[in-house]
């Protein structure tokens, strides 16, 4: 960054302190706390986490103060931290068909092993305002009830449907190698599905959901149902080396979505359904969602089905849809660019200049031929 007038740095000190009153608001009212944040904004909380690829209800709720509710840049907050953490190892696969549910809903089977459990949503509310809220009131909740997971076994809709052989098998590559950390290595395309998915989960929510929209309205060549959406806590195993043994490390909350798809089939391959894939920190339904859809837009190709539609367009999708990638190219355009638009500015001078030069002559020739 450079700055142009004198005094910049002194200026900027000072937007500090307005930026720490403008965060703090009247003094006369109650500051907020980061224990409020995370446990009355869970569904912010879990966003900031997505983003910011950092699973810390803490540090998400601190996020979002600090940055006065702005998702974005408390998503940048996390990413920021998150390169300062020193990295032990990787964890375990996680077991979703192990998940202490919460919530569990499938669009496409009514009568399912363990039944739907609507659990807490917004979806069967009529968005009407609760002036009860606004007033400090509320309605008598038993906490350690809300909270407790149910304890049933509840195979996933796409399993029970692979049973069958109707299901597209999810099978690993050879030798079943580690994923791809793109935290580490720049994404290259064409992008395995392990660099696609890592990609999508920490992408912006608002622009995934563009994407999975405009899927739905036409523009991907596929119509999903949503197949298992799921949300609850599972268990994160780590090995150390010093053990050589598996040990648990605690519990997440996730919300994992299968979408399923249907395929006409192939020469080499007979109809069934595919699917799309999402996973996403906390209760993150919109997120996973949309994730899924995208995902199995992306595996166009796999398909021969060709990648005519944005949604499609793999490049176009896991480049544009990082959060913070996207709001520092479009917010670098406020740092000081005087000397690029002054040539700008010179050039538009220049041009209008021979245009005149040019018309006047033109005139001129008009003028002499007439006379």
């Amino acid at each position: 960054m450079y700055v142009a007038v004198k005094g910049g740095e002194k200026a900027i000190a000072a937007t500090h302190d307005l930026v720490a009153q403008a965060r703090r608001g009247n003094p006369n009212v109650t500051e907020i706390g980061v224990k409020q944040i995370r446990e009355q904004m869970k569904l912010a909380t879990a966003r900031v986490m997505n983003e910011g690829s950092l699973y810390d209800e803490d540090l998400a709720a601190l996020a979002l103060k600090q940055s006065q509710g702005d998702a974005v840049e408390a998503a940048f907050l996390m990413r920021a931290y998150r390169t300062t953490l020193p990295r032990f190892g990787s964890s375990q696969p996680i077991d979703t068909g192990a998940m202490a549910i919460r919530r569990r809903i499938s669009a496409a089977f009514k009568d399912l092993p363990g039944g739907q459990v609507l659990g807490p949503t917004y979806d069967y509310t009529h968005r009407l305002f609760d002036f009860t809220l606004a007033a400090d009131g509320h309605a008598p909740v038993d906490v350690a009830e809300a909270a407790q997971p149910l304890d049933v076994s509840m195979p996933r809709v796409p399993d029970i449907l692979g049973d069958e052989g109707l299901m597209e098998a999810e099978v690993a590559p050879q030798g079943d190698p580690a994923p791809t950390d793109i935290t580490r290595d720049p994404a290259e395309f064409p992008a395995g599905r392990d660099t696609r998915l890592q990609m999508l989960a920490r992408g912006d929510e608002g622009f995934l959901l563009g994407l999975a929209y405009s899927v739905q309205r036409g523009f991907g060549g596929n119509h999903p149902f949503a197949g298992e959406i799921r949300m609850g806590e599972v268990a994160v195993s780590f090995c150390p080396e010093e053990l050589g043994f598996e040990i648990e490390i605690g519990d997440i909350t996730l919300t994992e979505c299968q979408m399923i798809n249907q395929f006409t089939g192939s020469s080499e391959v007979p109809p069934q359904f595919t699917r799309g894939y999402g996973l996403a920190f906390g209760q993150s339904e919109r997120k996973a969602m949309s994730m899924a859809i995208v995902d199995r837009a992306l595996k166009s190709r796999d398909f021969g089905e060709g990648a005519s539609f944005p949604a499609q367009q793999e490049e176009f999708v896991l480049y544009h849809c990082d959060t913070i990638e996207a709001s520092g190219f479009v917010e670098h355009l406020k740092l000081p660019h005087y000397v690029d638009f002054q040539g700008e500015l010179e050039l538009i001078r220049k041009i209008r200049r021979e245009q005149e030069e040019r018309r006047a002559k033109a005139a001129a020739t008009r003028e002499g031929v007439e006379a």
